[in-house]
């Protein structure tokens, strides 16, 4: 296949692209490098220091048979991605290329302005460039469990069956997103299921829960020039991210709030087979086709539970605290969502015991010297942009 990666250079775009380049497909990733000026807005480094895209690129060429091409420019460009697709024509297109960061939403005006300027204007050039120049091209777009919010209800994938004074019909999943970066997302899915069904396209959505690990297979290969974007601060890390850097500093736990808040979640390299099973299942021609993209849920608590009784068995004496919660959300609620989907088409997931989190924290503890505690405290407040 011919696959268009953008977003090429984030946490989830990189360890994609070598996936299928090494599985003989040909790749061409497209990256404006946005994230790393929002990273130097906010003073954060990924904890293990990265190469530049074309660097990393050039390395993982000399032994790839399809090597990873790598173009430069932004979605909010529409001539340029209009004219990337009438070129490359590919066949799946994998979408990453937004701002990723809820808390940076949620930091002022002109971030919520962005961050909805970006996603929302980025994604519809995007649909009218497929429309025109590869209509055929399946768009795999990363969206968030987090669009849906805490729902009193079982929550399934995408769509809703309903009946309403003796009539029924199917609906898209009511959402209530947490922040503008999820509120981003929800007008992306609801313009992209737009253009699916007037326009003929087809699209897999992937609700994905938050992501933690910092390897793969094709990282391994060469760990300290392939690696990907792994942060730990509030802003770009995740929170499994953050406890397993807590955990080689000795630092405790963090906790916003009660803890109670439960999450979906999933594993690096589960990300990029979830990535490839939809590649290798497209929907069919005018399909909004939504996948929820995660492999198991629990409450923060618990999770912290788990990180400290697994590190223990490695030498790690760790700790939980509790501090007060920058973020308006329920800590005590009601959560089932549904991922059948892609368990169906064969996803065999990774789960989160004792033996993976001992190997994540494996994998970062050589730069513990390179932790920066100031880094686990937030200090956005969602109300108080």
């Amino acid at each position: 296949m011919k696959i268009l990666i953008l977003g090429g250079d984030g946490y989830l775009g990189w360890p994609t692209a070598m996936f299928f380049s090494k599985n003989k497909h040909e790749v061409v990733v497209i990256d404006n490098f946005i994230k790393k000026k929002m990273e130097l807005e906010f003073g954060y480094k990924p904890l293990v220091p990265q190469k530049s895209l074309q660097d990393r690129v050039k390395i993982w060429n000399k032994n790839q048979v399809k090597p990873i091409k790598i173009l430069i420019g932004d979605l909010l460009n529409h001539r340029f991605i209009r004219d990337v697709l009438k070129d490359f024509k590919p066949d799946a297109i994998v979408h990453y290329a937004e701002q990723p960061s809820a808390p940076y939403s949620m930091s002022n005006r002109e971030r919520a302005v962005f961050t909805q300027q970006n996603n929302v204007i980025g994604n519809l050039n995007l649909l009218f460039a497929i429309k025109k120049n590869c209509p055929g091209a399946h768009l795999i777009k990363l969206g968030t469990l987090g669009e849906y919010g805490t729902p009193n209800i079982d929550i399934e994938e995408g769509w809703l069956d309903i009946q309403h004074n003796g009539r029924n019909d199917k609906v898209l999943f009511p959402k209530r997103p947490g922040s503008f970066y999820h509120l981003s997302k929800v007008h992306d899915s609801a313009n992209i299921e737009f253009a699916c069904r007037i326009w003929g396209l087809k699209c897999t959505d992937l609700n994905q829960g938050f992501v933690y690990g910092n390897y793969t297979d094709e990282i391994e290969m060469d760990f300290k020039n392939l690696c990907t974007s792994f942060h730990y601060d509030e802003v770009f890390g995740t929170v499994i991210n953050r406890f397993l850097t807590q955990v080689i500093t000795n630092y405790p736990l963090t906790i916003y709030g009660k803890g109670n808040q439960k999450r979906g979640f999933i594993n690096l390299i589960d990300t990029v087979n979830c990535i490839n099973i939809a590649a290798n299942s497209p929907p069919k021609v005018g399909e909004f086709r939504v996948f929820n993209q995660f492999t198991e849920f629990k409450s923060i608590n618990d999770l912290a539970t788990l990180v400290i009784k697994a590190s223990k068995k490695i030498g790690y004496q760790s700790t939980k605290e509790s501090i007060i919660n920058p973020r308006k959300e329920m800590e005590e609620h009601y959560y089932n969502p549904k991922n059948t989907s892609l368990l169906s088409l064969g996803l065999k997931p990774i789960i989160f015991n004792e033996e993976t989190i001992c190997k994540n924290i494996k994998s970062i503890s050589d730069y513990k010297q390179d932790v920066n505690k100031d880094y686990f405290l937030p200090s956005i407040k969602w109300e108080k942009q």
